[in-house]
Protein backbone atom coordinates (compact mmCIF):
# COMPACT_ATOMS: atom_id res chain seq x y z
CA UNK A 1 0.00 0.00 0.00
CA UNK A 2 1.30 3.37 -0.66
CA UNK A 3 -0.44 5.75 1.83
CA UNK A 4 0.13 5.44 5.97
CA UNK A 5 1.41 1.55 6.51
CA UNK A 6 -0.72 -0.68 8.70
CA UNK A 7 1.07 -1.46 11.83
CA UNK A 8 2.76 -5.11 12.12
CA UNK A 9 0.00 -6.44 14.52
CA UNK A 10 -4.26 -5.54 14.30
CA UNK A 11 -6.59 -6.86 16.34
CA UNK A 12 -9.72 -8.15 14.76
CA UNK A 13 -13.04 -6.17 16.67
CA UNK A 14 -15.91 -8.54 14.46
CA UNK A 15 -19.48 -8.09 15.22
CA UNK A 16 -21.17 -8.44 11.87
CA UNK A 17 -22.43 -11.86 12.11
CA UNK A 18 -25.65 -10.08 13.05
CA UNK A 19 -26.48 -6.66 12.51
CA UNK A 20 -26.59 -4.69 15.69
CA UNK A 21 -29.58 -3.21 17.14
CA UNK A 22 -30.37 -0.34 19.45
CA UNK A 23 -28.39 3.26 20.09
CA UNK A 24 -26.14 3.65 16.64
CA UNK A 25 -24.05 5.62 18.75
CA UNK A 26 -22.24 2.92 20.49
CA UNK A 27 -20.03 1.80 17.60
CA UNK A 28 -18.70 5.21 16.96
CA UNK A 29 -18.58 5.84 21.08
CA UNK A 30 -16.55 2.33 20.70
CA UNK A 31 -13.80 3.66 18.47
CA UNK A 32 -13.50 6.88 20.43
CA UNK A 33 -12.84 5.33 23.27
CA UNK A 34 -10.81 2.35 21.40
CA UNK A 35 -8.44 4.85 19.80
CA UNK A 36 -7.88 6.63 23.17
CA UNK A 37 -6.69 3.67 24.82
CA UNK A 38 -4.38 2.73 21.59
CA UNK A 39 -3.16 6.16 21.37
CA UNK A 40 -1.84 5.26 25.23
CA UNK A 41 -0.27 2.31 24.32
CA UNK A 42 -3.14 0.34 26.07
CA UNK A 43 -4.64 -1.68 23.09
CA UNK A 44 -2.93 -2.90 20.03
CA UNK A 45 -4.77 -1.23 16.58
CA UNK A 46 -7.51 -2.77 15.71
CA UNK A 47 -9.50 -2.64 12.24
CA UNK A 48 -13.26 -2.99 13.57
CA UNK A 49 -16.38 -4.32 10.93
CA UNK A 50 -19.83 -3.92 12.05
CA UNK A 51 -23.32 -3.36 10.76
CA UNK A 52 -26.57 -2.50 12.00
CA UNK A 53 -30.20 -3.01 11.49
CA UNK A 54 -31.66 0.20 10.83
CA UNK A 55 -30.24 3.27 11.38
CA UNK A 56 -29.33 6.91 10.38
CA UNK A 57 -25.78 8.67 10.77
CA UNK A 58 -25.45 12.52 10.62
CA UNK A 59 -22.63 14.46 10.08
CA UNK A 60 -22.19 17.84 12.26
CA UNK A 61 -22.61 20.42 9.47
CA UNK A 62 -26.37 18.18 9.05
CA UNK A 63 -26.98 19.03 12.20
CA UNK A 64 -27.20 22.44 12.22
CA UNK A 65 -29.85 22.77 8.94
CA UNK A 66 -32.77 24.59 10.22
CA UNK A 67 -35.14 21.54 10.43
CA UNK A 68 -32.58 19.12 11.06
CA UNK A 69 -34.43 17.83 14.20
CA UNK A 70 -37.58 17.49 12.95
CA UNK A 71 -36.82 15.56 9.60
CA UNK A 72 -34.84 13.86 12.51
CA UNK A 73 -37.87 12.88 14.74
CA UNK A 74 -39.39 11.91 11.15
CA UNK A 75 -36.46 9.25 11.07
CA UNK A 76 -37.21 8.04 14.71
CA UNK A 77 -40.53 7.91 13.58
CA UNK A 78 -39.63 5.09 10.92
CA UNK A 79 -38.04 2.85 13.03
CA UNK A 80 -34.22 4.71 12.62
CA UNK A 81 -31.91 4.94 15.28
CA UNK A 82 -30.53 8.31 14.52
CA UNK A 83 -26.99 10.21 15.47
CA UNK A 84 -24.58 12.51 14.87
CA UNK A 85 -21.13 10.82 14.45
CA UNK A 86 -17.62 12.95 15.59
CA UNK A 87 -16.02 12.26 12.33
CA UNK A 88 -16.03 14.04 9.02
CA UNK A 89 -18.73 13.81 6.02
CA UNK A 90 -22.43 13.80 5.93
CA UNK A 91 -25.61 11.71 6.03
CA UNK A 92 -25.54 8.25 6.02
CA UNK A 93 -27.93 5.54 6.29
CA UNK A 94 -27.20 2.14 7.45
CA UNK A 95 -28.42 -1.20 7.09
CA UNK A 96 -27.88 -4.72 7.29
CA UNK A 97 -26.51 -4.55 3.95
CA UNK A 98 -23.89 -1.92 4.61
CA UNK A 99 -20.28 -2.99 6.05
CA UNK A 100 -19.21 -0.53 8.41
CA UNK A 101 -15.17 -0.24 8.60
CA UNK A 102 -12.90 1.22 10.90
CA UNK A 103 -8.85 1.04 11.10
CA UNK A 104 -7.99 2.54 14.52
CA UNK A 105 -4.05 2.98 14.44
CA UNK A 106 -1.75 5.10 16.48
CA UNK A 107 -0.20 8.51 15.13
CA UNK A 108 2.74 10.67 16.05
CA UNK A 109 1.25 13.54 18.32
CA UNK A 110 1.85 16.74 16.22
CA UNK A 111 1.40 14.86 12.56
CA UNK A 112 -1.09 16.37 10.55
CA UNK A 113 -1.11 14.56 7.59
CA UNK A 114 -4.31 13.98 6.89
CA UNK A 115 -4.26 12.30 3.48
CA UNK A 116 -2.20 9.51 3.78
CA UNK A 117 -4.97 7.97 6.15
CA UNK A 118 -7.62 8.32 3.67
CA UNK A 119 -5.42 7.00 1.18
CA UNK A 120 -4.86 3.64 3.28
CA UNK A 121 -7.98 2.80 3.69
CA UNK A 122 -9.02 4.01 0.13
CA UNK A 123 -6.28 1.23 -1.27
CA UNK A 124 -7.54 -1.15 1.71
CA UNK A 125 -11.29 -1.22 0.06
CA UNK A 126 -9.86 -1.15 -3.47
CA UNK A 127 -7.44 -4.22 -2.85
CA UNK A 128 -10.78 -6.34 -0.64
CA UNK A 129 -12.87 -5.40 -4.69
CA UNK A 130 -9.91 -6.62 -6.50
CA UNK A 131 -12.04 -10.83 -5.39
CA UNK A 132 -14.75 -9.47 -7.86
CA UNK A 133 -12.47 -8.27 -10.77
CA UNK A 134 -13.70 -4.63 -9.93
CA UNK A 135 -11.18 -1.51 -10.37
CA UNK A 136 -12.03 1.28 -7.92
CA UNK A 137 -11.55 5.14 -8.84
CA UNK A 138 -11.36 7.79 -6.35
CA UNK A 139 -12.65 11.20 -5.98
CA UNK A 140 -15.76 13.18 -5.19
CA UNK A 141 -18.84 11.55 -6.74
CA UNK A 142 -21.10 13.66 -7.88
CA UNK A 143 -24.56 13.48 -6.53
CA UNK A 144 -23.66 11.22 -4.17
CA UNK A 145 -24.39 11.13 0.06
CA UNK A 146 -21.78 11.93 2.25
CA UNK A 147 -19.66 13.17 -0.24
CA UNK A 148 -15.56 13.47 -0.20
CA UNK A 149 -12.35 13.71 -1.57
CA UNK A 150 -11.88 9.90 -1.45
CA UNK A 151 -15.68 8.06 -2.07
CA UNK A 152 -14.36 4.64 -4.01
CA UNK A 153 -16.49 4.26 -7.18
CA UNK A 154 -16.75 2.01 -9.50
CA UNK A 155 -17.79 2.84 -13.31
CA UNK A 156 -18.61 6.28 -12.07
CA UNK A 157 -20.87 5.00 -9.17
CA UNK A 158 -20.33 5.46 -5.42
CA UNK A 159 -20.32 2.66 -3.56
CA UNK A 160 -17.93 3.49 -0.39
CA UNK A 161 -17.62 6.49 1.43
CA UNK A 162 -14.46 7.32 4.16
CA UNK A 163 -14.04 9.71 7.33
CA UNK A 164 -12.06 10.00 9.90
CA UNK A 165 -11.80 10.94 13.72
CA UNK A 166 -7.93 12.35 14.92
CA UNK A 167 -7.01 11.74 18.53
CA UNK A 168 -4.08 13.66 20.02
CA UNK A 169 -1.89 10.12 19.41
CA UNK A 170 -4.42 8.04 17.08
CA UNK A 171 -6.76 8.29 13.92
CA UNK A 172 -9.69 6.50 13.00
CA UNK A 173 -10.29 5.88 9.88
CA UNK A 174 -14.15 5.13 9.31
CA UNK A 175 -15.67 3.47 6.12
CA UNK A 176 -19.21 2.75 4.97
CA UNK A 177 -19.46 0.37 1.69
CA UNK A 178 -22.80 -0.85 0.72
CA UNK A 179 -22.30 -4.45 -0.29
CA UNK A 180 -26.03 -5.90 -0.51
CA UNK A 181 -29.28 -3.82 -2.10
CA UNK A 182 -30.04 -1.01 -3.78
CA UNK A 183 -27.48 2.23 -3.77
CA UNK A 184 -30.25 4.23 -5.09
CA UNK A 185 -32.64 3.28 -2.38
CA UNK A 186 -30.63 4.03 -0.15
CA UNK A 187 -29.82 7.63 -1.99
CA UNK A 188 -33.55 8.32 -2.01
CA UNK A 189 -33.71 8.40 1.50
CA UNK A 190 -30.79 10.72 2.35
CA UNK A 191 -32.60 12.78 -0.48
CA UNK A 192 -35.72 12.94 1.79
CA UNK A 193 -33.71 13.79 4.92
CA UNK A 194 -32.12 16.59 3.30
CA UNK A 195 -35.92 17.83 1.84
CA UNK A 196 -36.93 17.97 5.13
CA UNK A 197 -34.32 19.49 7.31
CA UNK A 198 -33.05 22.06 5.03
CA UNK A 199 -35.39 25.19 4.44
CA UNK A 200 -36.58 25.80 1.27
CA UNK A 201 -34.05 27.01 -0.86
CA UNK A 202 -32.76 27.12 -4.31
CA UNK A 203 -30.26 24.20 -4.69
CA UNK A 204 -27.67 26.64 -5.99
CA UNK A 205 -27.25 28.00 -2.18
CA UNK A 206 -28.24 24.79 -0.37
CA UNK A 207 -25.43 24.01 2.53
CA UNK A 208 -26.03 20.50 2.54
CA UNK A 209 -25.22 17.97 -0.10
CA UNK A 210 -27.81 17.64 -3.39
CA UNK A 211 -28.59 13.54 -3.70
CA UNK A 212 -28.69 12.21 -6.89
CA UNK A 213 -29.87 8.65 -5.73
CA UNK A 214 -28.84 7.15 -9.50
CA UNK A 215 -25.11 8.01 -8.37
CA UNK A 216 -25.01 5.15 -5.45
CA UNK A 217 -24.39 1.83 -6.37
CA UNK A 218 -23.59 -1.59 -4.65
CA UNK A 219 -21.42 -4.09 -4.67
CA UNK A 220 -24.09 -6.91 -5.25
CA UNK A 221 -25.76 -4.62 -7.80
CA UNK A 222 -22.77 -4.64 -9.52
CA UNK A 223 -21.30 -8.27 -9.16
CA UNK A 224 -24.29 -10.27 -7.85
CA UNK A 225 -23.22 -12.32 -5.61
CA UNK A 226 -21.66 -10.93 -3.21
CA UNK A 227 -22.61 -10.52 0.32
CA UNK A 228 -21.94 -8.21 3.71
CA UNK A 229 -20.36 -11.99 4.99
CA UNK A 230 -18.05 -11.87 1.61
CA UNK A 231 -17.21 -8.96 1.98
CA UNK A 232 -16.23 -9.02 5.61
CA UNK A 233 -13.95 -12.37 4.48
CA UNK A 234 -12.29 -10.23 2.18
CA UNK A 235 -11.17 -7.44 4.51
CA UNK A 236 -9.73 -10.20 6.76
CA UNK A 237 -7.88 -12.24 4.19
CA UNK A 238 -6.58 -8.80 3.25
CA UNK A 239 -5.37 -8.28 6.51
CA UNK A 240 -4.45 -11.90 7.49
CA UNK A 241 -0.78 -11.02 7.85
CA UNK A 242 -1.48 -8.24 10.37
CA UNK A 243 -4.34 -9.87 12.37
CA UNK A 244 -3.06 -11.05 15.80
CA UNK A 245 -5.98 -11.66 17.51
CA UNK A 246 -10.34 -11.18 17.27
CA UNK A 247 -13.14 -10.17 19.41
CA UNK A 248 -16.79 -10.90 18.27
CA UNK A 249 -18.15 -8.68 20.85
CA UNK A 250 -16.95 -5.30 22.46
CA UNK A 251 -15.57 -6.71 25.38
CA UNK A 252 -11.85 -5.54 24.75
CA UNK A 253 -13.85 -2.31 26.70
CA UNK A 254 -15.64 -1.33 29.67
CA UNK A 255 -18.95 -0.89 28.85
CA UNK A 256 -19.21 2.01 30.75
CA UNK A 257 -16.51 3.99 29.25
CA UNK A 258 -17.94 3.41 26.23
CA UNK A 259 -21.63 4.70 27.75
CA UNK A 260 -20.11 7.35 29.03
CA UNK A 261 -18.86 8.86 25.70
CA UNK A 262 -22.17 7.95 24.22
CA UNK A 263 -24.09 10.00 27.04
CA UNK A 264 -21.17 13.26 26.44
CA UNK A 265 -22.10 13.46 22.40
CA UNK A 266 -26.23 13.11 22.58
CA UNK A 267 -25.77 15.79 25.29
CA UNK A 268 -23.72 18.16 23.12
CA UNK A 269 -26.31 17.47 19.85
CA UNK A 270 -29.36 17.47 22.39
CA UNK A 271 -29.68 13.99 20.31
CA UNK A 272 -31.29 11.47 22.71
CA UNK A 273 -31.42 7.62 21.55
CA UNK A 274 -35.16 6.67 20.68
CA UNK A 275 -36.47 3.57 20.52
CA UNK A 276 -38.18 1.93 16.91
CA UNK A 277 -41.60 2.86 16.49
CA UNK A 278 -42.46 0.71 13.24
CA UNK A 279 -40.60 -1.53 10.82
Amino acid sequence: MTGANLPAALCAIDTTAAAMTGDVMMPFAFDEVYGRRTGDGGLEPAVHLWRHERAFVLGTRDWRLPRAQEAVRWLQRHGYSVAVRNSGGAAVPLDPGVVNLSLIVPNRQGDLDAQRHFVLMAELIGRCLERWSLQIGTGEVRGSYCPGDFDVSVQGKKLCGIAQRRLTRAVIIQAFVIVEGSGEERGRLVQAFYEQAAAPSSQAGADHPIVEPASMTSLSELVGEASAASFVDAVKQELATHLSGEYRSYSALDPEDVQKTIDEYRRRYSLHAQERTTS
